[in-house]
């Protein structure tokens, strides 16, 4: 999907009623940006304002200029999402709403993406919750796994869901124990299968026109992995390096700290269902072995 190439600081009409403005910070763990997304026209919602980056904040303004942003919407607090959101409030008066924060676990070793620790939503939401615009519903479904806190937003006049990173357009996603976890991601996958919106809007990457079928695979490939560290184990590996040796050979050193949690969070689960065994309570140091 590497021919995406959003303009920075340009508004796109995705739909007759989204529209989509990227932020300027293309990393490896972003792809090519932060994908802010208005819903509505008018009066609007503005999802996932991105990093506090003055240009993107000021270009959100100056292209809704004639417009009134209602909502601030956030699916969860890393910092490539949620740090815009209170200087974007500042300018516009609109209040940020989002799933509670309290009580979320930080670990000893942090993704590079990082947790936004200062973010506090001013309107807490939970799953089922209903915003209403003009002309536009939206309605929030939580889907923790990425992050305990994380949301999607079903906009129900056109059947989208904004994914925000537990579904993207352009790689897996990082689960990073210990506000990571892996049984619940693929649960909240399980709870989007089972929805009616036809077409996903991540912010990262492209539209995923196939929802459905995609989701099914990203469950399946989750559980490929999951066989796939057993058999590692069964051949003697037994750290989280030697593990990720054979289950991501030649990886970019670039990606190896993602990877290194996603296999975390999965030997974690993998020791809940009794597939796996080590000493004491699952760690990013501890040895693992066959349970059986």
């Amino acid at each position: 999907m590497q021919e995406f190439s959003p303009p920075y600081g340009e508004i796109q009409q995705i739909s007759a009623k989204v529209r989509r403005i990227t932020a300027p910070n293309p990393a490896p763990y972003t792809f090519k940006g932060t994908g802010t997304y208005i819903v509505g026209e008018n009066e609007v919602a503005v999802i996932d304002p991105g990093p506090n980056i003055s240009s993107h904040i000021d270009a959100i303004m100056t292209s809704l200029k004639d417009e009134r942003i209602s909502h601030i919407l956030i699916t969860h607090n890393h910092k490539d999402h949620s740090p815009g959101a209170q200087p974007l409030a500042e300018k516009c008066g609109a209040k940020i709403y989002a799933y509670e924060v309290t009580g979320q676990q930080y670990a000893d070793i942090e993704a590079e993406e990082g947790l936004d620790k200062e973010f506090h939503p001013d309107v807490v939401l939970v799953d089922g919750d209903v915003i209403n615009g003009t002309n536009w519903t939206i309605e929030a479904v939580h889907t923790p796994g990425h992050l305990s806190n994380h949301l999607c937003f079903s906009f129900k006049e056109e059947k989208a869901l904004f994914t925000g990173d537990h579904v993207m357009g352009w790689s897996t996603t990082i689960i990073s124990p210990p506000d990571g976890n892996m049984t619940d991601y693929l649960n909240s996958l399980e709870k989007l299968r089972q929805r009616d919106e036809q077409i996903y809007y991540p912010t990262h990457g492209l539209p995923i026109e196939n929802p459905k079928q995609f989701v099914t695979q990203l469950i399946g490939h989750r559980l490929r992995r999951d066989k796939e560290i057993i058999r590692a184990v069964s051949n003697g590996a037994q750290t989280i390096d030697e593990i990720m040796d054979v289950v991501y050979p030649g990886l970019d050193s670039k990606l190896s700290l993602a990877a290194s949690r996603t296999i975390f969070a999965h030997l974690i689960r993998l020791v809940n269902l009794s597939d796996l065994r080590c000493d004491g309570h699952p760690t990013e140091l501890s040895k693992y072995q066959l349970a059986k």
